[in-house]
């Protein structure tokens, strides 16, 4: 059972999206991965949605970019949560991409992370699995560790650097 699954707006949108794929494999949580579009496939995304949350997925991630509207057409058909993940275009830059996803009406939230955001969208996915998973919730804050270990760890050769004698 796939506790999260990932849609993506189109195959251009996949090495934006491999560092979430990468931070939930190294946490343990499985995924599904396909891709479909709000707009050119609205069937196969609700068919989807539906045969995932039947078969017990507890997070949506959707990633699109341009006219962005695949986590608010995920958001439409399911109460589980969404989290999405606006993509980059050469046009605007993903600003498209994340008003597209952020501005959703009452009701039908989409939780949004950063333009590229992909990593921090497998973070909040893991979060959120978390609630109810108490060793989900340890790897995370051993993660965390390390993120303030590896920080701690720059600033000393930093100052140690730059230190006056």
């Amino acid at each position: 059972m796939a506790k999260v699954a990932i849609l993506m707006g189109s195959a251009s949108d996949e090495e934006c999206v491999a560092p979430c794929m990468k931070v939930l494999a190294n946490l343990g949580i499985d995924y599904e991965v396909t891709v479909t579009s709000a707009h050119r496939t609205p069937k196969r995304t609700a068919d989807f949605v539906a045969a995932q949350e039947a078969s017990g997925c507890q997070v949506f991630i959707c990633a699109a970019g341009m006219a962005a509207h695949l986590a608010g057409a995920v958001a439409s058909q399911t109460l589980i949560p969404v989290i999405g993940i606006p993509v980059a275009s050469k046009n605007l830059g993903g600003l498209d991409a994340l008003l597209s996803t952020v501005q959703m009406p009452a009701g039908f939230p989409v939780a949004t992370v950063a333009i590229d955001g992909a990593k921090n969208a497998a973070w909040l996915a893991a979060q959120i699995l978390a609630l109810h998973d108490q060793e989900l919730k340890e790897k995370i804050a051993k993660e965390r560790l390390k993120m303030q270990e590896s920080v701690e760890a720059a600033a000393e050769s930093i100052n140690s650097k730059y230190a006056k004698s």
